[in-house]
């Protein structure tokens, strides 16, 4: 996929007028994975999903949804704690053992009836609060948008989750096949939104990048901190898009 992404990319072009953003160093390359990612998508993951919704009943989807999240729930208290987020941690910690062993293995979740709220971060949260540049913008083959700081952090997150430690190794596949499903049912009220943007890539681009942005700042006025220090030469902050 990597090999084809490089040879499209030679043949991917910015919309016309459109000034190059700052935080996409990459962007000829990140639409070509674009492109494909889309055509993957509509002849593939969409379909499934539509047909998974179609014949699957909704309380089953969320059982499902609730044990996949439970199996690699792992992810999540290990980057609280790395993040110093001690009240998050012990929270999803009890979240894990309660849904766990009275939800049946995940299936069912009594800890959010408890009142033990659900959070969610990764690695590459994590270093965004220690202080590590995102770096550019970054979409990922089937993967979707990320930036080289997030997509270094997938490996310490793949390590962190119980399905890399299952054998055979047919299961993790399976399970990550599960997960890809299950991420792309919840996006399916997203489609005609997405669909109707003038630059749907730049549409994703921007809320990611705000979305992730606000994961780790918060409401908190930040420096741009996709830009390592001494990459903009005028020291302001890019103008939102």
């Amino acid at each position: 996929m990597l090999g084809l992404s490089a040879v499209l990319a030679g043949c991917a072009s910015l919309p016309k007028g459109e000034k190059p953003d700052p935080r996409d160093r990459f962007e000829r390359f990140n639409r070509s994975i674009y492109a494909f990612n889309t055509k993957a998508d509509h002849l593939i993951l969409r379909p499934v999903a539509r047909g998974y919704v179609k014949v699957t009943p909704a309380p089953v989807r969320t059982s499902v949804h609730n044990f996949l999240e439970n199996l690699v729930y792992t992810k999540t208290i290990i980057n609280d704690f790395l993040e110093g987020k001690w009240r998050d941690g012990g929270t999803d910690t009890a979240r894990l053992l309660l849904n766990t062993t009275v939800g049946i293995g995940g299936l069912f979740d009594p800890a959010s009836k408890a009142g033990l709220d659900r959070h969610h971060t990764d690695f590459g949260e994590t270093l965004g609060i220690w202080g590590v540049h995102s770096g550019p913008y970054l979409l990922l083959p089937i993967l979707g948008p990320s930036t080289v700081r997030d997509a270094i952090g997938l490996l310490p997150d793949e390590y962190s989750a119980l399905p890399a430690y299952i054998r055979p190794v047919w299961i993790p596949y399976a399970i990550g096949a599960m997960q890809g499903i299950d991420i792309r049912v919840g996006l399916l009220d997203e489609d005609k939104l997405l669909d109707s943007a003038y630059d749907p890539y730049a549409f994703v681009r921007n809320v990611w990048l705000q979305r992730r942005e606000y994961l780790i700042h918060g409401d908190a006025p930040a420096a741009p901190e996709e830009l390592p220090p001494g990459d903009d030469d005028s020291g302001a902050a890019a103008p939102p898009h």
